[in-house]
């Protein structure tokens, strides 16, 4: 079997599983956030429930409109706060004791290699790169699990993607996941699982790790996955709130594909409007003025990709007609790099640091884009008003190009900015 497969046959309690098979599972985690909780409180009365069947099931984090930007939003909130204080649920964490919810769980050990995760927001794939099943769901599928305490899963096929090679100075994670995105199409692994490995993905820090499974959605899959080793375990002996259980795909397991890359010549990439395939080395760019930047997110927030972007902008001042907007992942990451001197960094550059949360990311909070507007961002999405107007225009790329692209008003190869 396979890194999934392994992870599903153990959760649904049956010897094997194979691709195609659906199957019953009890999941460690259901994770809800102040966007998609509300509807699933609705439909969990709807359906006649009144209490959820395991409270310690389930993580719900206020994060995508926080602090409260509108009378909506602020209902939003207090729909969930209540539902939280009815049901008696330990795990949630409102304004300012939390961040985004996906670098949350790991923070906090509250997903541990071996899991099961479902979460009603797509981004709940980023819970794999801890060696961990961790998908997103409907509302309505979460609002069963909490009910029943279990769910439904297909299991799905399984694309395995092997790196070589050393990656090049303001290379990473994310412009590794770029490049495959675009090689296999925005639905590409629809409903698959993407189990990364290789010499590369055993030398890359966690931070890096975590954007390749946090993006993986982006290519339709269903899961991203990396096997724990000594730096996920490193990582979460420290954090674990439960026990460990590692497993390791077969030498024989079947995988629909398999796709192999040497990443020691991949320049940075960047995914152009409005589909995240649409990519591109940022050397073959030319010139793109840009108004808005954005560091951080779920996708790039972990301490690592802000020194990145701070390493940069140290001793510079941004372009006086460009916004940058600056976004760690958690309450914690925000905390240490005031601790580094990463915040004063920014502040001195003329970037302004947002509390946790997904904030602009969302296009409806702290960073709203104007028609006409262009933004180089190191969030993960980049559909037609992704980030606000659907007459913008938006950007991925990693926190290095992001932090360039600041100080020169224009999309810009962070290997041309000379420190």
């Amino acid at each position: 079997m396979t890194l999934t497969e392994k992870i599903l046959a153990n959760g649904a309690e049956v010897e094997s599983v194979q691709a195609g098979q659906f199957i019953t599972v009890k999941p460690q985690v259901i994770l809800g956030t102040d966007l998609t909780a509300p509807l699933s409180i609705g439909i969990f009365r709807r359906m006649k429930a009144t209490r959820v069947t395991n409270p310690d099931q389930i993580v719900l984090v206020v994060d995508h409109f926080t602090p409260a930007n509108d009378r909506r939003s602020a209902e939003f909130s207090r729909f969930v706060r209540e539902f939280v204080d009815a049901q008696g649920i330990r795990n949630f964490f409102d304004v300012g004791r939390g961040g985004i919810s996906h670098l949350l769980l790991l923070e906090l050990g509250l997903v541990v290699p071996g899991d099961i995760v479902i979460g009603a927001d797509s981004r709940t794939c980023t819970g794999g790169v801890l060696g961990a099943f961790a998908a997103g769901v409907g509302s309505t599928d979460m609002a069963a699990a909490w009910a029943l305490g279990e769910t439904w899963l297909r299991v799905p096929e399984t694309v395995k993607v092997e790196y070589s090679g050393r990656l090049q100075p303001w290379v990473g994670g994310k412009d590794m996941i770029l490049r495959l995105i675009a090689d296999i199409g925005a639905d590409g692994a629809r409903y698959r699982a993407i189990e990364f490995c290789g010499e590369t993905i055993d030398t890359l820090p966690l931070s890096h790790r975590t954007t390749l499974c946090n993006m993986v959605v982006e290519a339709g899959a269903k899961n991203g996955i990396i096997q724990a080793d000594e730096t996920t375990l490193n990582w979460i002996r420290p954090r674990a709130k439960r026990n460990v259980r590692l497993f390791r795909a077969d030498p024989d397991a079947k995988y629909e594909e398999v796709r192999r890359y040497d990443v020691s010549n991949l320049a940075p990439q960047v995914a152009c409007p409005s589909i995240s395939s649409n990519v591109k080395p940022v050397e073959a760019l030319g010139t793109i003025h840009v108004h808005q930047v954005v560091v951080g997110s779920c996708t790039n927030g972990m301490i690592d990709d802000l020194r990145v972007a701070a390493g940069i902008l140290s001793g510079y001042t941004i372009n006086r007609k460009v916004r940058m907007i600056v976004l760690p992942g958690t309450q914690k990451i925000y905390k240490q790099a005031l601790e580094e001197g990463l915040v004063a960094t920014f502040t001195d550059a003329g970037a302004v640091v947002l509390p946790a949360g997904c904030g602009p990311c969302t296009g409806a909070h702290m960073g709203v884009l104007a028609n006409g507007e262009t933004a180089v961002t190191t969030t993960s999405r980049n559909f037609a008003g992704s980030m606000g107007d659907p007459g913008s225009s938006v950007y991925l790329a990693n926190p290095a190009v992001a932090a360039a692209s600041a100080l020169t008003g224009v999309i810009t190869d962070p290997r041309h900015i000379k420190k």
